[in-house]
């Protein structure tokens, strides 16, 4: 099946900016709510900031190596993991106050481990999809390297806007639980584009 790189690279472009986007609307908004445990401080910040990029980190390491072993199964493991983000972020309002429900006598450095284990799931889902998805267009582009750093600049973009829109507009016109929707609501879409896009030519080869 001939596939039209221009076209690809659109949709990618696009798909990797939204992704972006919601990723950082979940960032400001959970660091917004974990606030109430840490308080807000540098240390709170630190804290907060290094358990998500922790958690991104390993999901693009593990991510890298989920391609390899499953390569005939990419899109369907790409989509699993938008929706498995898209589902956590629907609850992950309820599962930070659980959170800090019952760690109100915790210390600091005892709220970080369970901080940590809370938002692993989420965060290493986050980091996957970038070497998932491209491992399985190397094969349709062309210059891939180039077609990576191109990807990784608008999910960057995406990355920015989040963070303006949330805190310039989504939380002075709707709550916060509802711009959280929003993030996860993008992260279904995402999963239902690609799977429409492309679940055909993963089944092809």
């Amino acid at each position: 099946m001939e596939v039209d790189q221009k076209k690809m690279l659109f949709r990618l472009a696009l798909i990797f900016f939204i992704s972006g986007f919601s990723a950082l609307i979940y960032q400001t908004c959970w660091q917004r709510l974990l606030f109430t445990g840490f308080g807000v401080d540098l240390t709170s910040i630190t804290i907060i900031i290094s358990v998500f990029m922790a958690g991104l980190g390993i999901g693009a390491f593990f991510g890298g190596r989920i391609a390899d072993y499953m390569s005939n199964k990419l899109i369907l493991i790409f989509c699993s993991v938008e929706l498995g983000i898209g589902l956590f972020g629907f609850f992950s309002y309820s599962f930070i106050h659980l959170l800090q429900d019952s760690t109100l006598d915790f210390n600091t450095i005892n709220l970080a481990i369970f901080t940590f284990i809370l938002l692993l799931f989420p965060t290493f889902l986050m980091g996957a999809t970038l070497p998932i998805l491209t491992k399985f267009f190397n094969t349709y582009i062309q210059n891939i390297g180039s077609a990576i750093g191109e990807l990784y600049f608008y999910n960057t973009l995406g990355a920015a806007a989040g963070a303006l829109s949330t805190g310039f507009f989504f939380f002075h016109f709707i709550t916060l639980s509802q711009t959280i929707y929003i993030a996860a609501t993008l992260n279904l879409l995402i999963s239902l584009l690609i799977y429409v896009l492309y679940g055909k030519i993963q089944n092809e080869k």
